[in-house]
């Protein structure tokens, strides 16, 4: 969600004093079934799995606020930002650090990232000449997309494009969210909470194109939070994005020609991610749904339509921990594959939240 929109304005005045009490609570460390009964479980068939909500080893000297985005590396280490305090530090020396990284087993292993407090947001990782590199999003305060080594060193950042001339206009406002990486090396950007508009960069990081803006039109996006190339065996490379506030998935050339839209099989997605003959899109709207090769849904894993109602009853769900019900995502707001086929799902909850699902089907 962004501050400036109106639903996430309102929300905010409505459930201030929860946020204030819900990021007290401590994020909980390797939560298990303290009542000896077995985990819950979702999906079907072979896509089935076992929930282990409140993954991961508290992070030292960092105060989880809302989980963003995920991403694992080669050797299976797992990459999450967040949020870290919600907003400016009282004090520069109180910043904390937006990426947390976490071994396969879910021990904290370092974190990084201090000058984006309040800003972590899109995360995902490409090997270039046999180096893996991180691709970050930053959305308020900073407003910048960055590229760093898996240790958070620095290789460039850039803010908003000036080429394309569409924010000219100072009310023009660029907040990118996420970016996925096209076959030749190249990379786009989706300026999710500023103005809608894609942006498509080559391998050496030299803008090309602008395409999109505002509207529910095909070719035009509110809230393009999420985008993937999907490049399933079969497929013609194209360009997926979760086009959120619009309701819907959208195809599109890497040229950015519009091609297609799904909207009776998504609610409010928030990202996409493909394994093998598989998509993924995280859904905000309390639910992670796998699709097949021809984009048909599989499952839509911890979906129920009570609890679907019940979370977006004036969002208060997500800043509640006590309401949160095993087998059941409030607000997924991204998920990644491991090598195994387990997923890592981060959730835009208060305080944050990792569920990590144990692939169980055969």
């Amino acid at each position: 969600m962004n501050d400036s929109h109106p639903d996430r304005r309102a929300f905010l005045k409505t459930t201030a004093a929860a946020m204030a009490a819900a990021t007290a609570r401590p994020f909980a460390i390797h939560a298990q079934d303290k009542s000896g009964t077995k985990l819950p479980i979702v999906g079907t068939g072979e896509h089935t799995y076992e929930c282990h909500h409140g993954w991961g080893e508290a992070p030292p000297k960092v105060k989880w606020f809302e989980t963003h985005g995920c991403a694992v590396d080669k050797d299976g280490f797992i990459y999450i930002t967040h949020r870290a305090g919600g907003g400016h530090p009282a004090k520069p020396e109180d910043a904390q650090d937006t990426t947390v990284v976490y071994d396969p087993a879910g021990k904290f292993v370092r974190s990084f990232g201090k000058a984006f407090h309040g800003g972590g947001h899109g995360i995902d990782i490409r090997e270039d000449n046999g180096q893996e590199f991180l691709y970050l999003s930053y959305m308020f305060p900073v407003n910048v997309i960055q590229k760093t080594d898996l240790k958070g060193e620095e290789v460039w950042r850039k803010e908003k494009p000036p080429e394309p001339h569409v924010y000219d206009d100072p009310k023009a406002r660029f907040s990118p969210t996420n970016i996925a990486f096209a076959p030749d090396g190249g990379f786009f950007v989706a300026d999710g909470y500023g103005s809608n508009y894609i942006h498509r960069y080559d391998k050496d990081g030299k803008w090309l194109k602008t395409f999109g803006g505002t509207g529910d039109e095909k070719g035009k996006f509110k809230t393009p939070h999420g985008l993937w190339i999907d490049a399933r065996p079969g497929r013609e490379p194209m360009l997926v994005v979760a086009d959120r506030a619009n309701h819907r998935l959208q195809y599109l050339t890497l040229d950015g020609e519009p091609v297609s839209m799904d909207t009776a099989n998504v609610s409010f997605p928030a990202h996409v991610e493909t394994r093998s003959e598989i998509m993924m899109v995280p859904d905000l709207h309390a639910r992670v749904s796998l699709f097949d090769k021809d984009n048909k849904v599989i499952t839509h894993l911890g979906y129920d339509a009570d609890w679907t109602k019940e979370v977006l009853d004036g969002f208060k769900v997500r800043v509640d921990p006590t309401r949160w019900k095993p087998g059941r995502f409030v607000h997924p707001h991204d998920a990644c594959f491991d090598k195994a086929g387990n997923i890592i799902v981060a959730e835009w909850v208060v305080p944050g939240r990792l569920t990590f699902l144990r692939k169980v089907g055969a």
